[in-house]
């Protein structure tokens, strides 16, 4: 239950954390360790991945692509929030050895690469877009971290693409 619901407010994270959280990352290539170690986590289940590099509206972006299984969009909602990690239950018996434990890596580790991510991702059909941005919250005023979501049906595709600005 949401605490705002009971009458109790509820932490908020000013949209500046997204940058000062990203210096925990003094070389640019731990973050890229962070988002590849998430495709390669156990449950991902992908075989290949690709880092390429795009433009998009005239502007460089990176596009991180894997064939693993997707998400649901509440799974994108935890990775796009701080502090959920489902890590530790994929740990037992798997040689993989995740960097992250915290629910942190995936913030910091975009966020010092560039200023906005978008993730799509594709589960059992319904695809998933969230939009975590620095750029997007600075344009709004944004007092606190809000990351928009959108999910709709796409049968016989697979797909997951994550793009950063």
């Amino acid at each position: 239950m949401d605490s705002d619901c009971i009458g109790i407010p509820s932490c908020k994270v000013s949209p500046s954390y997204l940058h000062v959280n990203s210096t925990s990352h003094t070389w640019v290539f731990s973050a890229f360790a962070e988002i590849i170690d998430n495709a390669s986590d156990p449950d991902v289940r992908a075989t290949d991945l690709s880092i390429d590099k795009e433009y998009i509206g005239g502007n460089i972006c990176l596009v991180f692509q894997d064939d693993g299984i997707g998400m649901p969009k509440d799974n994108l909602l935890k990775m796009l929030s701080f502090g959920f990690c489902e890590k530790a239950k994929y740990e037992t018996g798997n040689t993989h050895q995740p960097i992250g434990q915290y629910g942190n890596g995936f913030k910091s580790g975009s966020m010092r690469i560039g200023s906005d991510a978008l993730v799509l991702t594709l589960f059992e059909e319904i695809v998933s877009i969230g939009f975590l941005s620095q750029t997007y919250l600075k344009a709004i005023g944004a007092e606190s971290v809000i990351v928009p979501i959108l999910e709709y049906h796409l049968p016989d595709h697979i797909l997951f693409c994550l793009v950063i600005f």
